[in-house]
C-alpha cells in the first residue's frame, strides 16, 4: 500500500514538474518572440492621411487627374500588389464599408471592387439587382445614395445615364466612385488600363495606341483617350463607319496636342501599334438589331492578325469579349487582357485606400 502511494505521489510530482517545465518553456518562448513591425512607408502610413490628395474625394472622371496624382495611384497599386502576394488580405480598411450600387449588369467591375475591399479587410453591401429594390418603387438616385451613405463609408455606382455619378456625388456626403455612367466615362477602368500599359511596356510616352471596335458607345475608350492625353502618345481609332469615336472627345484630346487618326481598316496601322485596345460591339446600345448584326464581327483579332503586329506590343480588352478576339490568341504572350484584370484589382485597392485616408 505504501509503495502504491509513494508511486502515485512520485507520478503526480513528475506530472506537475513536466507541466511546470512546459509552461516555463512557453513563457520563455513568448518572452523572446517579437512580432514583425510594419514599416511606415510613404504609401501605406499609420493612421488616416487627411491631407492626402484623394482623401474623401469623389472619383468621377479621368479629367480630375494630373500626372503627379497618377504616379501616386500607381505607386500605391504596387504596394497593394506586394501585400496581396505576400499575405493575401490585411486590415488596412477594417471597419470600413463599401456600398456597391449597380443599376446595370456587371461581373468584373462589381467583383473587382468587392475583392478589393475584402482584400483590405473591409466589408461590402452588394446591390446588383436594383430592379427588386426601392428603385423599382420610384425612388430617385439622390435619395438612394443618401440612404446608403448612412450605412457605408464609400459608394461605387454604375448607372445607365451619363452624368449619374456626378449627380449622386452632388447629394452624397460620402465619396462616390464612378463605375460607369452610360456611354459617358469609366474612370477606374481607364486607370487600370494605363497601369497595365506601364507595367507591361514600362513606359507610356512615345507609344502608339490603337483602339478598335465600338468607339461610339465604348465608355472605356472615351476615358482612356482622355487619360492618355496627359502623355506624349499617338492615338489611332479603328471602327465601323456607324461607330466612330466621338468628335467632342477628339476635340478635347486634340487640344492637348495629341495626334489622332481615324481608320476603318486595322491592317493600315497594326504594324506600328504598341498597344492594341479592342472593345466589343455593345448589342445593348443598339436600337436597331439589324444594325448590330451588320457590324458585330467587323473586327476579329486572330493569330493571323497578331503575326502582323510587333514582337514588343500588348493586346488589351476591357472584357467581356464576344468573339472579337479569338480564343486561339490567349496563348500569345502579348495577350494582356487577363493580366489587365489582375492589375485592376490592385488599382481599385489603391483608390479605396486613398479615398478613405489609408494611403
Amino acid at each position: 500500500m505504501k509503495k502504491t502511494i509513494f508511486f502515485l505521489e512520485n507520478r503526480l510530482f513528475f506530472r506537475k514538474f513536466k507541466i511546470f517545465a512546459s509552461n516555463e518553456r512557453k513563457e520563455k518562448t513568448m518572452s523572446i518572440h517579437t512580432p514583425p513591425i510594419r514599416i511606415d512607408t510613404p504609401y501605406l502610413p499609420f493612421g488616416d492621411m487627411k491631407n492626402a490628395p484623394l482623401y474623401q474625394k469623389d472619383i468621377l472622371s479621368v479629367n480630375q487627374f494630373h500626372r503627379r496624382e497618377l504616379e501616386a495611384i500607381f505607386a500605391v497599386a504596387h504596394e497593394m500588389e506586394e501585400m496581396v502576394r505576400r499575405i493575401g488580405t490585411f486590415d488596412l480598411l477594417k471597419g470600413k464599408i463599401l456600398a456597391n450600387l449597380f443599376y446595370e449588369p456587371s461581373t468584373r467591375t462589381s467583383a473587382s471592387f468587392t475583392a478589393a475591399m475584402e482584400r483590405l479587410g473591409g466589408s461590402v453591401i452588394p446591390i446588383n439587382e436594383v430592379r427588386y429594390s426601392s428603385v423599382s418603387k420610384g425612388e430617385s438616385l439622390p435619395d438612394t445614395v443618401r440612404t446608403l451613405e448612412a450605412y457605408a463609408d464609400v459608394i461605387v455606382l454604375r448607372h445607365p445615364e451619363v452624368g449619374s455619378a456626378a449627380l449622386a456625388a452632388q447629394y452624397a456626403s460620402k465619396p462616390v466612385i464612378n463605375a460607369g455612367d452610360g456611354v459617358g466615362e469609366h474612370p477606374t477602368q481607364a486607370l487600370l488600363d494605363l497601369h497595365t500599359i506601364r507595367e507591361e511596356l514600362k513606359q507610356v510616352d512615345g507609344l502608339t495606341i490603337t483602339m478598335v471596335g465600338d468607339l461610339k458607345y465604348g465608355r472605356t475608350v472615351h476615358s482612356l483617350a482622355r487619360l492618355l492625353s496627359r502623355f506624349d502618345v499617338r492615338l489611332n481609332y479603328v471602327s465601323p463607319d456607324i461607330l466612330p469615336f466621338p468628335e467632342e472627345i477628339m476635340a478635347e484630346v486634340a487640344a492637348k496636342g495629341i495626334p489622332q487618326t481615324q481608320y476603318t481598316n486595322l491592317e493600315a496601322v497594326i504594324g506600328e501599334t504598341d498597344v492594341l485596345y479592342v472593345t466589343r460591339v455593345q448589342k445593348e446600345r443598339f436600337e436597331d438589331p439589324q444594325a448590330y448584326e451588320r457590324v458585330k464581327n467587323a473586327f476579329v483579332i486572330t493569330p493571323e492578325t497578331m503575326q502582323q503586329a510587333k514582337e514588343e506590343m500588348i493586346l488589351m480588352h476591357p472584357l467581356p469579349r464576344v468573339g472579337e478576339i479569338s480564343m486561339e490568341v490567349d496563348s500569345d504572350p502579348r495577350a494582356a487582357y487577363f493580366r489587365q484584370v489582375e492589375y485592376g484589382l490592385y488599382v481599385r485597392m489603391a483608390l479605396l485606400a486613398m479615398v478613405l485616408g489609408k494611403a
